[in-house]
């Protein structure tokens, strides 16, 4: 099997999505999968180059096998920026081959080309297996933090100055 990690282009999002629905399909969470194809090209392929998001795409084969997407970060306590993985997915005919490893390395040396202090991303509590992968990387689990949201209706009530 020959794998090949390369940016994803506009041409891609039909093949994004798709992994995406994967991802929210193995989290238990197709129902907030809102994504379309036009919409991923528009944030993460804009016409005025600032994309809001990274895309890179694993091809075994010529086909679509995995996607990792990511974003710049600041981290005010290091004065330096930082890598978030927003998603790394494999399918999971894919799986235990290398592919994943091999896109988390891949977006762990573009952090190390841009100078950043750290990389994170989040892990479901139940997904072991994610887990035991990353710690043998050398992440860490930080048994401190939790992850809080704004979004739709809660997000939409703080649209003015005054909220």
């Amino acid at each position: 099997m020959n794998v090949e990690i390369r940016p994803a282009g506009p041409e891609d999002a039909p093949a994004i999505l798709d992994l995406i629905r994967q991802l929210a399909a193995y989290e238990k969470l197709s129902h907030e999968v809102k994504a379309t194809a036009e919409r991923l090209r528009w944030t993460l392929f804009p016409s005025d180059g600032k994309p809001a998001a990274e895309c890179v795409l694993a091809l075994a084969d010529g086909e679509p096998a995995g996607y990792a997407v990511y974003f710049t970060t600041y981290s005010t306590f290091l004065a330096e920026p930082g890598l978030y993985l927003e998603d790394l997915f494999v399918r999971s005919e894919m799986r235990r081959r290398g592919i994943g490893r091999a896109l988390l390395l891949h977006v762990a040396r573009l952090a190390n080309e841009r100078g950043c202090g750290r990389m994170e991303w989040t892990v479901l509590d139940w997904n072991k297996r994610a887990i035991d992968f990353y710690a043998s990387l050398g992440a860490q689990t930080l048994p401190d933090w939790r992850v809080c949201r704004l979004t739709g209706q809660a997000l939409a009530r703080h649209k003015g100055p005054e909220n």
